[in-house]
């Protein structure tokens, strides 16, 4: 029974792009390792910038500054 958390920052992923990834991390499991997409767990958590940090600041800082 896989569990795949995927982490991204909240900054408007379509529900198409989230269904993409969800697929394809479902696919990537069964073709791999092989395991049944009907266990197969995919949560993806979307985190705010401020709540997110490289390098000692927040990424909504380093967005500010253009890196």
């Amino acid at each position: 029974m896989p569990y795949v958390n995927i982490k991204i920052t909240k900054e408007g992923a379509t529900p198409e792009q989230k269904q993409q990834l969800i697929e394809g991390a479902t696919k990537l499991l069964q073709e791999v390792l092989g395991k049944n997409p009907q266990t197969t767990f995919v949560i993806i958590d979307e985190v705010e910038t401020d709540n997110w940090g490289i390098a000692g600041e927040s990424v909504t800082v380093r967005r500010k500054r253009g890196q």
